[in-house]
């Protein structure tokens, strides 16, 4: 089964929470409500060397993603 990109998650448990999952390497759940990221890789210490300069660039990728869906939804 192939996966978008980029998903949006939703759980009761967090009701202001806005969750977006990134399903390529390197995989994370970010909460955009307070930014904190959940990494879904074990890294090696090479890995986070690298991931540092990509990670800012995916991060935006993500916000792009949510403000994207928000506008279709709201149109």
């Amino acid at each position: 089964m192939e996966f978008p990109k980029f998903l949006l998650g939703d759980n009761t448990d967090y009701p202001t929470a806005i969750f977006v999952i990134h399903t390529e390497y390197p995989r994370f759940i970010i909460n955009l409500e307070d930014d904190e990221v959940e990494w879904l890789e074990d890294f090696t210490k090479e890995d986070e060397e690298d991931l540092e300069s990509e990670a800012e660039t995916l991060i935006e990728a993500a916000t792009a993603f949510y403000d994207r869906e928000i506008s279709r939804y709201v149109d």
